[in-house]
């Protein structure tokens, strides 16, 4: 796939496949592409050129003799629920409840009653250990606990694959854990599909079946956690990783 923003090309000739389960970190510096990444999966920038396949089937363009076309916005929209996605920053919505936030789109896209969305939603809550912040609204809650009800809200949509962006990037030191506490959790629990962009390189390491390095808008090498951080082979990942380690 490609990306360009006007005469800047972000990224160039990538291909690369996230196998059903896995769980795939994006490191590298700032600046390099890592989240245009998932901006494209979750159809929140349009790609310039080639192709995104989710499970086979083509995300927001495919090939039809010989012509790359765009496909309908309603069947893209329909795949896209089963995409999840946490941001740096919460996006909650300020005038709703914490349950509120996680109902709403159970409700109104996948078409769920109230009463099992709320039901759902506080199993969630209770999960990511904000049960009892139900009727609060974000306003009133730290940056960590909101980032908490970002992943119950993206998890209440069953999505079968969570892209996090930098989740833990504009949080306070001491509250980074509780947050990383719960996607470990959530890593290991569950097969949700991950794809991941996190500075956070322990987490990384302990989280991950593949480190892919970032850089230019290039993949510059990929392989198991322990080979990406003790072994790595390509110089500019050894730069980036004495700088962040």
């Amino acid at each position: 796939m490609e990306k360009s923003f006007g005469p800047t090309t972000v990224l160039k000739n990538l291909n690369f496949t996230v196998a059903p389960g896995e769980r795939v970190t994006l490191i590298g510096p700032s600046g390099s592409g890592k989240t245009t990444i998932l901006r494209l999966v979750m159809t929140l920038e349009e790609l310039t050129g080639g192709y995104i396949f989710v499970d086979g089937k083509p995300l927001t363009f495919e090939e039809r003799d010989g012509k790359r076309v765009e496909l309908p916005k309603k069947r893209t929209r329909e795949m896209t629920t089963r995409i999840g996605m946490v941001f740096q920053q919460f996006n909650l919505f300020p005038n709703m409840t914490v349950l509120e936030n996680i109902i709403e789109a159970p409700v109104h896209v996948l078409g769920k009653s109230k009463a099992e969305a709320t039901k759902e939603a506080k199993e969630l809550l209770e999960r990511v250990g904000l049960a009892d912040k139900a009727d609060a609204h974000p306003t009133r809650l730290s940056g960590g606990q909101q980032q908490r009800v970002a992943i119950a809200r993206a998890l209440a949509m069953s999505p079968e694959i969570l892209l996090l962006d930098e989740v833990t990037s504009a949080l306070d030191p001491e509250l980074v854990g509780d947050v990383l506490g719960v996607l470990r959790d959530i890593a290991e629990t569950t097969d949700i599909t991950m794809l991941l962009v996190t500075h956070e390189m322990q987490f990384a390491r302990d989280v991950s079946h593949r480190v892919m390095m970032f850089d230019g808008g290039q993949v510059l090498e990929e392989g198991p956690p322990d080979q990406i951080f003790n072994n790595p082979q390509h110089e500019r990942t050894r730069s980036f990783l004495s700088s962040v380690l």
